[in-house]
């Protein structure tokens, strides 16, 4: 018969072995997740993350004073391109990959294999 101690010991090591697999599955799936987006045109946007939801799904107005995305200006200057795709496509690497290159990535080929050498 296990005793309190025992079974602590138990979850401790569960939780260790539960950690571990979530680190090391982590970045896998979010590749994983960011291929589909793409592959099906599903954009943050779509997904509504970030808002907040009142009864019955629709969205609580913003808070008075608060600025609302729309609001919002869009600052800061260009970024130079750091991919390259076969086509001349290119991409900064901000925002979510494009999908010429989740493509290819989905195809096995790697990411740096079309980043822009200075």
């Amino acid at each position: 018969m296990s005793n309190l101690i025992d079974i602590q010991s138990q979850i401790e090591k569960l939780q260790k072995q539960a950690s571990e697999i979530k680190t090391r599955e982590f970045d896998k799936t979010v590749q994983e997740i960011v291929v589909k987006m793409q592959a099906f045109g599903i954009t943050a946007r779509d997904l509504d993350l970030g808002k907040r939801r009142g009864a019955k799904g629709k969205t609580k107005a913003a808070l008075p004073g608060k600025r609302t995305p729309a609001a919002a200006k869009k600052t800061g200057s260009p970024v130079a391109a750091k991919f390259r795709g076969p086509q001349g496509e290119t991409w900064s690497g901000r925002g979510l990959m494009p999908r010429w290159l989740s493509a290819l990535v989905a195809q096995g080929q790697a990411k740096e294999n079309f980043a822009i050498k200075d």
